[in-house]
């Protein structure tokens, strides 16, 4: 077994347990871009949110991206109405797949599955 400094190991474990500040900081992912966007902060997010229901993101993507659009004063009803903006282009597929993740980064327990 490799020596890991204990640095690499509390980086390693942030990444891995989502830790929100972690990823912000230490890698720096939140705002890589949007002052070329010319987006406000509000839109940057939603544009984001979007963009992860369109790619069949992954959960842990959901929980982070989420997290930064509701500090940046995006409302929950935002989030759903981006839902529905992207809908008829992403599919059914796609957003049956994404509502259960956005209901999570927002605290709700999703619907049993039958």
């Amino acid at each position: 077994m490799a020596a890991i400094a204990p640095d690499t190991h509390e980086a390693l474990a942030g990444i891995s347990g989502g830790d929100l500040d972690f990823l912000e900081t230490a890698v720096g992912l939140r705002e890589v871009g949007r002052e070329s966007t010319a987006l406000d902060p509000r839109t940057f997010a939603l544009v984001k949110i979007a963009a992860l229901i369109a790619l069949d993101a992954p959960p842990a993507s959901y929980a982070w991206q989420v997290a930064n659009a509701l500090e940046e004063g995006v409302t929950p009803e935002e989030i759903l109405g981006v839902l529905r903006a992207v809908a008829p282009q992403v599919g059914g597929p796609r957003l049956i797949a994404a509502a259960p993740e956005v209901m999570l980064a927002l605290g709700l327990a999703p619907p049993e599955q039958a």
